[in-house]
């Protein structure tokens, strides 16, 4: 049974016979022209999708719009070297050629429209349209569809070495033996990789958080995670790249995930002024609960501590309802401005390290008396006469 293809190009061998022109030749530019006005006709039909999917109500639809709008362009050129396989007289060597072409030409279209659909999935889910997302949320978007991608283009890779006669079993046994030496070689670079996977699983951090490790000098913003190493923003605005493989050795703080901040002071007044000591804490404590800006569902305490060495020790160990850094500071401010106002207010005066001595005065015994006047006689009768 002859098919569409097999009637046109017969249509084209006749047209060929009557005009004198080689068959061959008349064939190929055919395709040619089929091709450009298609490629044309193409392009106007996906604008029009491109409108009638962005005044959708559905989102989506956009999104199946904007993925498929470049690859469609040039699939007629891949169904169009699946046509020139049935080109009479071509050589063996060269359909054989075609063949190959057409089908990585096949793979790789869907590989892009793929891709492009990861894209536009991600951007969507993405979207300030959709309201604010968690930055936890949106690290673990981009963490999959990136993997997605990768993946995908492995698969891609390897269907296009087996399309072109490369043996995937030989290939796999080769990977298992140069996957070791490959191992020892790039051993920093998938610790690296590895560790950026960790990140992307265990969420330790995101981009945006303030992170710090007591073991390494490392302190500041999060701005990127990449598979192979995080950018930080440090404090005094210099880039700081870290391998992701060392936030698997080191101990991690990440203060943007507080609940509240931590006041704790301590305060010393004078031993003179240790009658009033009971009443300063009293009063220090009220002044906390009544503050807008203390947890109350936190611990509070207001003790007086020990008895220092030049002054009587209280402190005060309290949690503010905000972790914005800026914002706590003022309210730390605050708090210690109250609370030395209440000293002063109580008649008391915060202490500093001082020294009393003590002294004692002695009665010259008869002995010292009798050798100072003696001394005196002596200097006299040394001194010459006037």
């Amino acid at each position: 049974m002859e098919t569409d293809t097999d009637i046109v190009f017969a249509y084209l061998y006749t047209l060929a016979d009557h005009t004198g022109i080689d068959a061959q030749w008349l064939t190929w530019v055919a395709l040619g022209l089929v091709g450009a006005v298609g490629h044309f006709v193409i392009q106007r039909l996906l604008r029009r999708l491109q409108r009638s999917a962005a005044a959708s109500a559905s989102p989506w639809d956009n999104v199946v719009a904007q993925a498929l709008a470049k690859p469609s362009q040039y699939a007629l050129w891949v169904v169009l070297l699946y046509a020139a396989l049935g080109v009479t007289g071509s050589s063996e060597a060269l359909r054989t050629g075609l063949r190959q072409l057409a089908d990585t030409g096949l793979v790789l279209l869907v590989g892009w429209i793929l891709h492009r659909l990861s894209e536009q999935v991600e951007a969507e889910l993405l979207a300030d349209h959709r309201g604010p997302r968690d930055s936890d949320d949106r690290a673990t978007i981009a963490a999959a569809a990136r993997l997605v991608r990768i993946v995908l283009w492995l698969v891609i890779a390897i269907m296009i070495m087996q399309s072109a006669g490369v043996s995937i079993s030989g290939l796999l046994a080769f990977g298992g033996i140069g996957g070791i030496a490959v191992g020892f070689a790039a051993k920093d670079v998938l610790a690296n990789f590895l560790g950026g996977l960790s990140i992307y699983l265990d969420r330790p951090f995101t981009v945006g958080d303030w992170i710090r490790s007591p073991d390494r000098e490392i302190e500041g913003t999060v701005e990127h995670i990449g598979w192979r190493m995080t950018r930080i923003r440090t404090f005094d605005q210099r880039p700081l790249y870290v391998p992701n493989a060392v936030f698997s050795t080191v101990a991690l703080e990440n203060p943007s995930r507080m609940n509240n901040r931590r006041i704790y002071e301590t305060f010393g007044i004078r031993y003179s002024d240790a009658g009033k000591m009971a009443s300063i804490v009293a009063a220090v404590k009220a002044m906390l609960r009544e503050h807008e800006a203390i947890d109350l569902n936190r611990t509070l305490i207001v003790n007086f501590v020990s008895c220092g060495p030049s002054s009587l020790d209280f402190f005060v160990y309290t949690f503010t309802k905000t972790t914005d850094w800026v914002t706590y500071h003022g309210i730390k401010e605050d708090v210690l401005l109250r609370i030395l106002s209440i000293i002063d207010d109580h008649g008391a005066e915060v202490a500093f390290p001082t020294r009393t001595l003590h002294w004692e005065s002695v009665e010259p015994t008869e002995s010292v008396l009798i050798a100072s006047a003696a001394s005196q006689a002596a200097e006299r009768s040394a001194s010459p006469s006037a």
